[in-house]
């Protein structure tokens, strides 16, 4: 057995004025399985970073263990490169034929070690990079959101594969991953940190009870105080109006008053004086048993959606709709092939339903979400009120399509890319852009957990969970007839994503979605799918 022990850990980036981290302190025994959770912009990505020497901080690490991290860092030049050749790069002196067995103890043909990194979907590239990484030795391994961008059935591998495993730390916010692979939990709450036995939902279980005895402790301290402040003032204001009297009195009221009754009053006094100061000391002491107990309660605000309600029941109907590209091979014609992703598709969308897309990457999702955008947008003249959607229409100029697709005329759809890069400048500036109320925008993003000091920066300067909450900030501030949103919850905060089910689940707006939170789908669908 060997620990990691962290002790009086302080970090802050240059030229911030807050600690990411102040004074923390805990240990860690290294052959853990341990999940990693916290508000997205507390510091995950951060820890592991300081584990990896990256930056300079106050305080003590100390281990025996070497670390390593995943993703490994793919460049513009490494593209043309296969795995095999950049694995020595990643883990320097790494045996091919362990890497071999890793993948083949996920079911991985490695053929995709000597394919180019360029060829490899984002499932074979994770699997891939997996594969390296657990095939040292003596090393404490820190995985950081290796689900992000996989269907179900890459997430399902990568579940097995890590629950055979041990010795590192998970970043994630999927519930059923972490239900399913940690042993321990390392959680970053809003003032504090703490390790524990178990995994995110036995944790979240007791978190609740815990913030609950916080609250009904709060409580009870509130009201000990309030009537002692009362007690305190009755107090008080019998020992004003009795010292009052020490001084001058009506013989005829009193005439049994003599020169002894001055210090009898004065000593009455004193006392009713002392009582007051008792009062105050414990006041005091139940102030301070107060403080603290509220600096972990995970609350959350509830969020709010208008949805538009449309003069047509059914909005999008698909019947035997068949999407493919065309391709640069051409067949024994000499004509340009067709790659066919998604084939004889139907359904129906109603008001009201929230249907989820399902299905392996590659299997049409998104190409199903670029064309139900690109019918709606020439079936209206206006410009999708500033969506960003210019790169998925741009996507279907080859796209080859056969069977009914309709969607309702003078539909207002609010549309989130599971891509962010096209976000930059200023949240002022993003919000004239896509015409919302700027006040409101910041308001939504303080609700989704965003602290006051990220909006003074560019979006550029985010954390990809960040830039997520301000496409679905935009989104909700949007009043339409149809949500489509595609894998919006990549980067998401586990509180988040709960905070954003609630929403859903109150308000009912007609949705398309994509995505791979297995929690969430089951919660929220009412239909689904199978692609």
């Amino acid at each position: 057995m060997s620990l990691l022990q962290v002790s009086e850990l302080t970090f802050c980036y240059e030229g911030s004025f807050d600690n990411i981290f102040d004074k923390i302190s805990f240990s860690i025994d290294t052959n853990w399985r341990m999940g990693f959770i916290g508000r997205n912009g507390k510091g995950k990505t951060t820890f592991l970073n300081l584990l990896l020497g990256k930056y300079e901080y106050e305080g003590s690490i100390s281990t025996d263990m070497y670390f390593d991290y995943f993703p490994y860092e793919i460049g513009e030049n490494d593209m043309e490169k296969t795995i095999d050749e950049l694995s020595s790069k990643w883990k320097p002196g790494v045996e091919n034929w362990r890497i071999i067995c890793e993948l083949n103890s996920m079911d991985v043909d490695p053929e995709i070690l000597y394919r180019p990194v360029r060829t490899l979907s984002h499932g074979e590239r994770t699997k891939a990079m997996l594969a390296v990484l657990f095939s040292g030795e003596n090393e404490f391994l820190l995985i950081d959101e290796p689900t992000n961008h996989l269907d179900k059935g890459g997430r399902e591998i990568i579940k097995k594969y890590l629950a055979d495993k041990k010795g590192f730390i998970l970043v994630s916010h999927d519930r059923d991953l972490l239900d399913s692979v940690a042993d321990h939990m390392l959680v970053l709450n809003r003032e504090s940190i703490e390790v524990v036995s178990g995994n995110f939902t036995s944790w979240w279980e007791n978190k609740q009870k815990a913030d609950a005895f916080a609250l009904a402790e709060n409580e009870k301290h509130m009201k000990e105080i309030g009537k002692l402040r009362a007690s305190a003032d009755r107090a008080g204001r019998w020992a004003d109006k009795n010292e009052s009297t020490k001084i001058g009195y009506d013989p005829i009221k009193e005439p049994d008053r003599c020169i002894s009754t001055r210090s009898y009053i004065g000593s009455k006094t004193k006392k009713m004086q002392s009582r007051v100061k008792n009062f105050e000391k414990r006041i005091d002491r139940e102030i301070e048993e107060k403080e603290g107990l509220l600096n972990d309660i995970e609350s959350v605000d509830d969020l709010k959606l208008m949805p538009l309600k449309h003069h047509k029941k059914c909005l999008v109907e698909c019947k035997d709709f068949t999407i493919g590209y065309l391709s640069e091979l051409f067949d024994e014609s000499g004509a340009m092939g067709e790659k066919r992703v998604l084939d004889g598709v139907s359904f129906q969308l109603m008001q009201g339903d929230i249907l989820f897309l399902n299905g392996e990457n590659g299997c049409g999702k998104s190409s199903l979400i670029k064309a139900v955008l690109s019918d709606i947008y020439k079936k209206n003249s206006y410009e999708m009120n500033g969506f960003h959607i210019s790169g998925e229409l741009a996507e279907t100029d080859n796209m080859i399509t056969s069977g009914k697709l309709e969607t309702a005329s003078g539909l207002i759809i609010s549309y989130i890319n599971q891509n962010t890069s096209h976000l930059s400048g200023g949240l002022k500036e993003y919000a004239e852009k896509r015409g919302l109320d700027y006040s409101l925008f910041l308001t939504l993003l303080r609700k989704l957990d965003m602290n006051r000091v990220q909006f003074e920066k560019n979006i550029e300067d985010y954390s990809e969970g960040q830039k997520k909450k301000v496409l679905i900030a935009a989104s909700l501030l949007t009043r339409a007839h149809l949500y489509i949103w595609d894998e919006p919850l990549n980067y998401i905060d586990v509180f988040s994503r709960m905070q954003i089910e609630k929403l859903i689940e109150t308000y009912k707006p007609t949705m398309i979605l994509v995505e791979h939170d297995v929690r969430f789908r089951e919660k929220l669908a009412t239909r689904v799918i199978d692609l």
